[in-house]
């Protein structure tokens, strides 16, 4: 009964097929929490495809209604080997983002999984069915292989997040005591480069929200009342370039975060963003200057316009349309008032003579950023076991560049929060031709034996008092 045996256990799992076989299972269920018709699979996927595994591994399981009404079904389990043992609390989702079918130009389609080299194509492969998946499959080994885990572990399933997870901080107040943990570990999101195992502590928060100038009915002649009457188009695009400069720096003051501390950028010092051979180049001269490349991604706020909408864009004809509508969005860091993001900007635009600019949440949940110290007694615990599998030393990040629900757990149950992503920037998460790559699922397999064996073995960090 040794760590290297279960490793050896879970590299067998995934050699012999095992991994691929447990995913091809769950990426065929089409669970696109974005469609109304999809209730049936996603409880499905709770409960036909992971009540089963974990019952398999000694979990207690029940399947709990969203307080949401419509929304997705929450899986909550644990297995409680001893109450004096550490408990961990895991975490993933089994909704997707819509399919997108006949877009994908790679692999199969999304509901067929594909391996191609070292890419594994299909939805979910990388958000967030295959980083689950290799969590279950690493507990299973170190199972496997001691006949116990040596601490409690509860998970919570959820499947809902590709909508803003609704729900789920209620579910979260209302079950605290349920999911009563010391750590949450669990697995989302990308890797800084998909050679480097990475930590990140936190997520940077996400607001989505719709810029409209609607000034009149209907669309009118271009040549009989162009100079005549205001084009909403072009109202919108200078509100829009109001709010940043024109190489995207944020003009708005209350949106400049206060929380660039120098132990943030010693924590990232070492971090060089790289999205693998198929991610875009990073342009050196665009964002806040001054800051890095990982300071802009993982320490800073951005802006961004999603979509911009005037007239008739797919066959132009010669008039002044009535209204223009653009969808942004703002990420943000510990630091920003996200009570006040939408009230700043009203007043940006007030003082700017945007008055026109209507404003309006275009999601109605959003997810509020989060961060843990870098120098936690569990970050650096994960750190170490990290290093001792593989012999690189891991990335840390103070918070993940995208966002996740993880103020759930850090804010609502007061959790310490360290995530362990098995994806990478160019997966093309959210898109068609979704994949992951065998190589870092492989060594995520491995990281989590680890990981989940050394807690066993010495029952993690010390608590705190």
């Amino acid at each position: 009964m040794t760590r290297e045996l279960a490793l050896d256990s879970v590299r067998n799992y995934f050699d012999g097929g095992g991994y691929i076989s447990d995913l091809t299972r769950r990426v065929a269920m089409r669970t696109e929490s974005q469609r109304d018709d999809r209730s049936d699979e996603l409880l499905a996927y709770l409960e036909t495809e992971m009540a089963p595994v974990l019952e398999n591994l000694g979990f207690i399981w029940a399947i709990e209604p969203n307080p949401v009404s419509g929304s997705g079904p929450f899986l909550v389990a644990e297995r409680i080997e001893d109450a004096s043992l550490p408990t961990v609390l895991t975490y993933g989702h089994g909704d997707v983002i819509r399919g997108l079918d006949e877009q994908w130009t790679e692999g199969d389609g999304p509901w067929l999984l594909k391996v191609e080299g070292d890419r594994i194509y299909g939805r979910g492969t990388a958000d967030n069915k295959g980083q689950h998946s290799v969590n279950l499959g690493a507990l299973r080994a170190v199972l496997d292989t001691r006949g116990k885990l040596g601490f409690n572990v509860k998970m919570l399933l959820e499947t809902g997040e590709e909508t803003g997870s609704p729900g789920l901080k209620q579910f979260c107040a209302d079950h605290a005591d349920r999911l009563k943990a010391d750590v949450l570990i669990a697995s989302d999101g990308p890797r800084v480069s998909p050679d480097r195992p990475t930590l990140f502590l936190g997520s940077r928060g996400s607001m989505n929200f719709n810029l409209t100038v609607d000034l009149r009915e209907g669309a009118h002649h271009s040549g009989n009342w162009g100079g005549l009457i205001a084009n909403p188009g072009i109202v919108l695009a200078h509100a829009i370039a109001s709010i940043t400069d024109a190489r995207g720096q944020i003009q708005v003051p209350e949106w400049r975060p206060t929380s660039l501390t120098n132990s943030v950028r010693h924590a990232l010092a070492d971090i060089h963003v790289d999205g693998g051979s198929d991610g875009p180049e990073i342009d050196l001269d665009w964002g806040e200057r001054g800051l890095t490349p990982s300071e802009r991604v993982y320490a800073w706020n951005s802006f961004e316009v999603l979509a911009f909408k005037t007239g008739n864009p797919e066959y132009p004809v010669n008039a002044i349309p009535g209204k223009a509508v653009a969808t942004c969005q703002l990420r943000t860091v510990v630091g920003t008032d996200v009570d006040d993001v939408l009230p700043a900007l009203r007043r940006h635009l007030d003082r700017n003579g945007f008055e026109q600019v209507h404003l309006d949440m275009a999601r109605k949940t959003f997810f509020p950023p989060t961060r843990l110290d870098p120098d936690h007694p569990w970050v650096r615990f994960a750190a170490g076991s990290i290093e001792a599998t593989t012999g690189k030393k891991p990335a840390i990040l103070p918070n993940l560049g995208g966002s996740l629900p993880n103020d759930c757990f850090a804010d609502v149950l007061g959790l310490p929060t360290v995530w362990a992503p098995h994806s990478y920037a160019a997966c093309s998460q959210h898109a068609p031709n979704e994949h992951a790559l065998k190589s870092v699922m492989r060594e995520g397999l491995e990281i989590m034996t680890g990981l989940f064996w050394d807690i066993g073995e010495t029952g993690g960090p010390v608590r705190a008092a």
